[in-house]
């Protein structure tokens, strides 16, 4: 399987982080442990959302479209804080 996942900084409220990885669990250990250049100061992190693919080139399409298309990224949002609500 492979994955897109959004995560969010438990310090900086209004960051977040979108991603694709073939190992959810491990991926997201390594934002926690620093490995990840471009997350590392920001941590701690909560994983907010996971989406599971059985392609890899359809994760990645997924994951270029939410980060590079404003329409995808806040409907994903409102989604995530929709259910929140529930």
């Amino acid at each position: 399987m492979y994955y897109v996942y959004m995560i969010k900084s438990k310090q900086n409220k209004p960051w977040k982080y979108i991603g694709s990885t073939n190992d959810l669990e491990r991926r997201f250990n390594d934002h926690q442990d620093g490995k990840v250049f471009s997350t590392k100061n920001y941590r701690p992190f909560v994983l907010v959302y996971y989406e599971a693919y059985l392609s890899e080139k359809d994760a990645r399409e997924r994951e270029k479209q939410l980060k590079y298309f404003g329409n995808a990224y806040r409907f994903l949002i409102k989604r995530i804080e929709n259910s929140l609500l529930d």
